[in-house]
């Protein structure tokens, strides 16, 4: 039986959320779905699944919370449900940068159906906000990479790698969006004035825009069983993650002798 998969998140200041634990992990428990939920004082990011009825019964008790009543989410389909466990945690953070920055200062929404027409003017810096070794499975045409191992190196990247006039225009793209809503919030917290991102991320963008417009190349990676998506948002086959890297591995990798992203870091 296909299991729906649901990725969201919601960014607003929550004082209460060890509150909410219990309730939302027996809620999922109830309807029978698994994934992560993580609920931080700035607010949800999480990913589950299951059957329908129960991932659509999940999401509409988390939209019952009145700060959650704008929730929006990212739906896919896997024949088997890449989750193997339920978890509601506390954070500290959504997702650590590595610098105090202020998620409702985030930039500009481009909107999947428009994205391809902002990032191919010449005058725009495409910036994509995710680790190396997600990179390295799908990006889009023209974007640049900052090769980085962890969130928390972006910020110094940003610094060495950006122009000096703080009016370029910059879009950056994530997985989901989340990233992007603190690096661009970041971005404008250091005098940057024309900041945009992708919004609903990689995910959202490959759920609207057709194949043969995209400007997507390659797989998406994505932080469960599935390893990473196609532009149907199907899991791409004989993937599997190094668990030393995170990396994406198959395998001619593993012939090779293992992770061939863990022997260029060593």
């Amino acid at each position: 039986m296909d299991a729906l998969i649901a990725t969201f998140y919601h960014l607003t200041p929550l004082p209460d959320f060890a509150t909410l634990q219990a309730p939302w992990k027996a809620k999922l428990l109830e309807e029978h779905v698994t994934g992560t939920i993580l609920l931080t004082p700035e607010g949800i990011n999480g990913t589950i699944a299951g059957p329908e009825a129960g991932v659509q019964a999940a999401l509409e008790f988390i939209r019952s919370h009145a700060l959650f009543a704008g929730l929006t989410w990212k739906e896919s389909r896997a024949s088997t449900n890449p989750f193997p466990r339920t978890k509601v945690k506390l954070k500290r953070e959504t997702i650590p940068l590595g610098h105090p920055v202020n998620p409702q200062h985030a930039g500009e929404y481009i909107k999947p159906a428009d994205w391809n027409a902002f990032i191919m003017q010449p005058n725009v810096i495409t910036i994509d906000t995710r680790n190396a070794y997600e990179v390295q499975l799908g990006q889009f045409a023209g974007a640049l990479n900052p090769a980085t191992r962890t969130f928390k190196d972006l910020p110094a990247w940003l610094e060495q790698t950006l122009p000096a006039d703080k009016s370029t225009p910059i879009a950056m793209y994530c997985t989901g969006g989340i990233r992007c809503e603190k690096s661009t919030a970041y971005l404008k917290e250091q005098g940057y004035q024309q900041v945009f991102h992708l919004e609903g991320g990689i995910l959202k963008y490959l759920e609207e825009v057709p194949a043969a417009q995209s400007l997507w190349q390659g797989a998406c990676y994505v932080f469960d069983d599935r390893v990473a998506v196609n532009h149907a948002l199907a899991p791409v086959e004989s993937l599997q993650i190094c668990k030393a890297c995170n990396a994406a591995i198959n395998a001619a990798d593993l012939r090779r002798g293992g992770c061939a992203h863990c022997r260029d870091l060593n």
